[in-house]
C-alpha cells in the first residue's frame, strides 16, 4: 500500500484513476493516520484545481465494498478486496462478541456508541461482532395502548422501537444507521435520512410499518426479555457484555479503551491494527 501511495505522490496525481484507486485502498484498510489526511487533501486539491474527477462508480459506501464479489466488481475494487481478504485473521478463531444493552436517548449510551463502540468496530470488525439491544432501563407494562415506559420519556420509547426495527430490517447496514442516528442532534428525526444513506434498498415505509404495527412491539418484547435475562442483572446503561459475560473489570476497560480491550480478548493472532493506547474518557451511566 505504501508503494502505491508513493507512486501516486510521485506522479503528482496525473491520473485520476490512480488517485481513486489509492484512496480506495486507504479507505478499505482504515488507516486513519495524519498521512492519510494529507493524502486526501492532495486528492481534494487536485479536483478543486479544475482537473476532471470521475463520479463514484457505485452506490455503495466504502465500508461495504468488500462485502461481496458483486459489490467489489461494481465498485471496481475487486483486486484491493482480494488483497485485504488475504490479510484477514484466521476465520477458525471466533471473534469477540460484544453486546450493548442501551437506550436511544441516554446521553452516556450515545457517547459510548459514538466515541468507543462504532470507531472500534470500524477498525476491528474482522475480529469482533456487535449486537445492539435497544431497551435499557425501560419497563414493559400490561397495556395495549402503551406497552412500554422509558427512562427518558415517550420519545425514547419511540427511538428504541425505531432502532429495533432498523436492526431487524436492514441487516449488515444496521450499525452504521444506528451510529448515524446517535451521533445526530435529533436522534429520531435523523432516522429516515440515515436509513436512506446507508440502506437505500430498504424503504422507509417498511420501517414505519414495523414501528406502527405489531412487529415493533414483538421486537421490543424480545429486547425486554433479553435484558431481563442478564446475569448479573443490569444496574445501568450502557451495559456491555463480552462473549456473553459481564464483569466490572471489563466494563472499566471498555469505558477507557474498548479498542484495546477487544484486541486483548481476541484469542487469535492479533491484527496489525491492534496497537491502540488507552485514553481515559469521561464516563457516565443512565
Amino acid at each position: 500500500m505504501r508503494r502505491l501511495i508513493r507512486q501516486c505522490l510521485w506522479q503528482k496525481f496525473q491520473s485520476s484513476e490512480l488517485c481513486d484507486r489509492c484512496t480506495s485502498v486507504l479507505v478499505l484498510n482504515m488507516r486513519l493516520s495524519g498521512f492519510f489526511a494529507v493524502f486526501l487533501l492532495l486528492c481534494a486539491d487536485r479536483s478543486s484545481s479544475g482537473m476532471s474527477h470521475p463520479k463514484p462508480s457505485c452506490r455503495y459506501p466504502p465500508s461495504q465494498w468488500c462485502r461481496s464479489l458483486e459489490i467489489a466488481i461494481a465498485c471496481k475494487v475487486q483486486k484491493q478486496c482480494m488483497e485485504v481478504n488475504a490479510t484477514r485473521p484466521n476465520q477458525s478463531v471466533p471473534p469477540v462478541s460484544v453486546t450493548l444493552y442501551y437506550e436511544s436517548l441516554c446521553p452516556a449510551c450515545r457517547v459510548f456508541i459514538t466515541q468507543q463502540l462504532f470507531p472500534t468496530w470500524t477498525m476491528l470488525q474482522d475480529i469482533m461482532t456487535v449486537t445492539l439491544v435497544p431497551y435499557g432501563n425501560a419497563k414493559e407494562l400490561p397495556s395495549a395502548n402503551s406497552p412500554f415506559s422509558c427512562q427518558h420519556g415517550e420519545p425514547e420509547c419511540k427511538g428504541n422501537m425505531i432502532e429495533a426495527c432498523i436492526i431487524h430490517l436492514t441487516g449488515h447496514s444496521a450499525f452504521q444507521i444506528i451510529y448515524c442516528m446517535e451521533s445526530s442532534v435529533d436522534v429520531i428525526s435523523a432516522a429516515q435520512p440515515c436509513v436512506q444513506l446507508y440502506a437505500p434498498s430498504v424503504s422507509w415505509s417498511s420501517i414505519d410499518s414495523c414501528v406502527k404495527g405489531s412487529l415493533g412491539n414483538q421486537l421490543m418484547h424480545a429486547n425486554a426479555a433479553m435484558t431481563r435475562a442478564l446475569n448479573p442483572a443490569h444496574t445501568h446503561v450502557p451495559w456491555v457484555t463480552f462473549n456473553g459475560e459481564y464483569t466490572e473489570e471489563n466494563e472499566d476497560k471498555a469505558m477507557s479503551s474498548l479498542f484495546r480491550l477487544v484486541c486483548q480478548l481476541y484469542k487469535g493472532v492479533k491484527p496489525p491494527v491492534c496497537t491502540g493506547a488507552s485514553v481515559r474518557l469521561n464516563r457516565g451511566f443512565c
